[in-house]
């Protein structure tokens, strides 16, 4: 038997009739502290049952088709009106579980310390259905470890939770005896009353507290103060009173929970783009990697697909140069980007062939990218540009043709409808025949909903990446010209000097024409604000944050 796999598995359903049920912790609302068991379980769900915010944060990880029923709260209210009688939670589960399907029930922070999930899994128990629980980051610890407040010194400070929802008389009692951290689950609006319920059973006023809503995500916020000023606090900063004042807070009180260090360790919060809403102009296959480095820095990916690639109108040209790489026309074949890669090996897999075609043939890729997309595809490429990743890098390091060396002088370029003649004609110079073929055509994509075209032209994006001239010219076609406060950031000279010319001024310009080192340059950027505001002793504020009024002039 399997140490690590739990005692109660799906495999015991075949013994009962019933399915199996896996009450899974989503944490606090940030994915990436979802458990490896978490994942795994998600991924053989039948049944997702989540309220809407924690869906949110554990679908992604759901086979395609899963099933995700609405969740509805059965009160007295909706029955005495005549409304029908909806399913809740705990119906949703033992339906679905009877059924013999595999039910993932996901709760907020930790099934432990959901009373609900415990009456579910009552339920189960008492019906013979095989369940399993997998834990979860406990709110009440992972948001104080993003909002940078240590709930423990070196002396091993007493840690104690309350929920003021649901605090009595005598817990406020015994949390306020105590010289411990306390960390309070409330709403942001019940805050003061609870810094005042603590301070009269017995915490001293000037007692550091933090408040942090929306916390492990890149919505969170977080204020300090005493259980005395908290209430002002709030006043002064125009705060409360809120719409949002019913949105859930963690709160931490106490003198050793490290409040007034936060300047030291709020890591999450200062990260350089932190809440930044950044537009990313490009395919959703381009834009992955990009938006995972740009949530690193703290950001909010939001990406438009401005390019749509489609077939050639004309495929024979194709296929015949297929057909030559099998049959040893080529001694290379040169790749400008991703999509040549995508659009040779669909035309391999639509003749049945693999890499093993590449036998024999040296193949040369632009840059990093595209020598990734080469090793997926499981071709080694024999050049990459050791300096710039373009066209003209590639002509530095590719050898001129040596009837000697080389039996056959011809090289397959595979390529979009609308690239450049460079690398063709820095190729004939250096004695090699082109086959300069159109392998995919680009074509401007639909526009985006319109709400994201207010957006842009409205200044609720904080940043815009440009990674080629064809998105600049794209996106101000499909969406409109992005307003005057919104980062301008450009992968090069050229796409800089299109922008310049639909009346853009750029503000971040990569030092490489890499999309990862234009994400750098944005992150520095972003750092070097941030930076400038503390020093000014300004609030530090995102670009679409603008004061009322301001304007900042354009580049023409």
């Amino acid at each position: 038997m399997n140490p690590t796999r739990p005692t109660t598995s799906p495999v015991s359903s075949a013994f009962t009739g019933h399915g199996h049920v896996t009450f899974l912790g989503a944490g606090p609302g940030d994915p990436g502290l979802l458990t490896l068991r978490a994942v795994e379980a998600l991924a053989g769900a039948d049944v997702l049952i989540a309220e809407p915010e924690v869906l949110e944060v554990v679908r992604g990880h759901a086979r395609a088709g899963v099933s995700t029923p609405e969740l509805t709260v059965v009160d007295e209210a909706s029955t005495t009106a005549g409304v029908p009688v909806l399913r809740d939670a705990a119906n949703l589960v033992m339906e679905a579980a009877r059924g013999g399907r595999r039910v993932v029930r996901a709760v907020t922070g930790d099934p432990g310390l959901d009373g609900y999930a415990g009456a579910e899994m009552l339920a189960c128990a008492a019906e013979g259905i095989p369940f399993e629980v997998v834990p979860g980051v406990a709110t009440a610890v992972g948001v104080p470890a993003y909002a940078g407040v240590p709930l423990r010194d070196a002396q091993g400070t007493d840690v104690r939770f309350v929920d003021a929802r649901t605090a009595d008389e005598r817990c406020w009692s015994e949390v306020g005896a105590s010289d411990g951290t306390v960390v309070v689950s409330t709403s942001l609006d019940s805050v003061a009353a609870a810094a005042g319920e603590l301070v009269a059973a017995g915490r001293k006023p000037d007692t550091p507290l933090t408040v942090t809503i929306a916390g492990t995500t890149t919505r969170q916020r977080t204020w300090t103060a005493t259980l005395g000023t908290i209430a002002q606090v709030f006043k002064q900063g125009k705060i409360l009173p809120s719409p949002e004042g019913h949105r859930p807070v963690i709160a931490v009180v106490g003198e050793r929970s490290a409040p007034a260090q936060r300047d030291q360790l709020s890591w999450f919060e200062s990260k350089p783009l932190f809440g930044w809403r950044v537009l990313v102009p490009r395919t959703k296959e381009q834009a992955a990697s990009l938006s995972d480095q740009l949530r690193s820095y703290g950001a909010v990916p939001h990406e438009v697909p401005t390019i749509a690639v489609e077939p050639p109108r004309t495929p024979q040209q194709m296929e015949r140069a297929v057909k030559g790489l099998v049959t040893g026309r080529y001694e290379w074949i040169a790749f400008t980007s991703v999509n040549a890669v995508k659009a040779v090996r669909e035309k391999f897999e639509e003749y049945g062939l693999d890499a093993r075609a590449f036998a024999g043939i040296k193949v040369a890729a632009v840059g990093e990218q595209t020598a990734a997309a080469l090793v997926d595809f499981g071709v080694k490429p024999d050049l990459v540009p050791s300096g710039e990743q373009s066209a003209a890098g590639l002509l530095e390091d590719w050898p001129p043709y040596d009837p000697v060396f080389d039996p056959i002088d011809r090289v397959f370029l595979p390529r979009a409808d609308i690239a450049t003649e460079t690398l063709v004609a820095g190729l004939i110079e250096l004695g090699w025949e082109v086959d300069d073929v159109t392998a995919y055509r680009t074509v401007r994509a639909s526009p985006p909903p319109a709400d994201t075209r207010e957006a842009i032209k409205g200044g609720g994006f904080d940043a815009v990446l440009f990674t080629s001239s064809s998105t600049v010219r794209n996106l101000v076609g499909i969406a409109g010209k992005p307003h005057n406060v919104t980062v301008i950031a450009c992968i090069g000279p050229a796409t800089a000097k299109t922008a310049e010319e639909h009346g853009l001024r750029v503000d971040v310009l990569s030092p490489e024409p890499s999309v990862h080192k234009l994400a750098e340059a944005l992150a520095d950027f972003g750092l070097r604000r941030r930076e400038a505001a503390l020093e000014a002793g300004d609030p530090v504020t995102r670009p679409s944050e603008r004061r009322p009024g301001a304007r900042r002039r354009r580049t023409t």
